[in-house]
């Protein structure tokens, strides 16, 4: 049986993410993937889908919606994969307690925010050039750990060579024999 992975989405959900079939082409071997579009958990619907404006409308209590949407969808415990948005919609539910066996969170810049950390296994991921990534100080304050990828920004999650590195290490997690 294999492990259950929960992916959601970054802002564009499905719109614009054709990299997320990447993730999907590693990945669906070894694991039972979900997926969630961000705007559909967090009933977004803007007349001009601009960054602003669907930035805005998550800012605006779509995040916190989508958060309550996702407690209500996923009951069991699972792994999770998310990136930007639902990174930090992916967290924001794991402190409310969403059953999360682990958390890969890539350009989860909002979750700097937050003043606790959720009790689960996390691998948190930035671009050295995102602007929004949390600082040093909120990573001792909140008691996480973060990695820094040089010479990238917000939008690494959508970089071939980084999918394959992140794909990697969730793989590992389901293929390491127990000793």
């Amino acid at each position: 049986m294999a492990e259950k992975l929960v992916v959601i989405s970054d802002m564009w959900g499905a719109k614009k993410g054709l990299w997320i079939a990447s993730y999907f082409g590693y990945l669906q071997q070894y694991y039972d993937i979900v997926f969630h579009d961000c705007q559909q958990l967090g009933n977004i619907d803007v007349p001009v889908s601009s960054e602003e404006n669907v930035h805005h409308a998550f800012v605006e209590g779509g995040i916190e919606l989508a958060v309550a949407n996702l407690l209500k969808k996923e009951i069991k415990p699972a792994h999770y994969l998310a990136f930007s948005t639902g990174g930090t919609i992916a967290y924001k539910a794991a402190l409310q307690g969403l059953p999360m066996k682990s958390l890969t969170a890539i350009s989860a810049t909002r979750i700097r925010f937050e003043e606790d950390r959720p009790d689960t296994r996390l691998n948190l991921i930035y671009g050295e050039c995102d602007a929004n990534k949390p600082d040093m100080k909120w990573s001792q304050q909140v008691g996480v750990d973060f990695r820094i990828v040089p010479s990238f920004g917000h939008m690494l999650y959508s970089d071939e060579k980084i999918i394959s590195e992140v794909c990697l290490e969730l793989l590992e997690q389901v293929t390491k024999k127990v000793v």
